[in-house]
């Protein structure tokens, strides 16, 4: 009995480990939308022109995900769902440099050229996955 016992215990620690690998790795859903040049002072970074990264792939967080400026120059794994049409496949990596107050239209607010990455910028928004990357 006591051989069978621990044989259960070890099975279930790998149940658990596994549903947590699982857990820890899926991405949340959201929407995204875009705003537009001028960037002007970002609540993260100020006016340090330096915030923002090769190919203005950059973003603001909303209180889905700020934690009080804890998501300051934190990437995520954005990718759009395909719905609204029109998609584009593939996803991109963005680096929080602001952040979307209450009333912000998505949960992630990509600069035109991340969000134009991902979908045609006359869809205005589009649902995504996210992910920290």
């Amino acid at each position: 009995m006591a051989g069978g016992g621990i044989s259960s215990m070890w099975r279930a620690v790998f149940v658990m480990s596994f549903m947590w690998g699982w857990y820890c790795c899926v991405a949340e859903q959201g929407t995204s939308t875009f705003y537009t040049a001028p960037y002007v002072q970002s609540a993260c970074y100020g006016n340090d022109l330096n915030q923002f990264p090769a190919g203005d792939l950059f973003a603001a967080a909303t209180d889905a995900f700020w934690g009080g400026g804890a998501a300051c120059g934190k990437q995520y794994r954005i990718t759009n769902q395909g719905v609204p049409m029109p998609c584009k496949s593939g996803s991109i990596v963005v680096k929080i440099v602001d952040y979307c107050p209450a009333g912000c239209a998505g949960t992630i607010d990509l600069s035109q050229a991340a969000f134009a990455d991902i979908a045609d910028p006359d869809a205005g928004k589009v649902y995504i996955d996210y992910e920290q990357a």
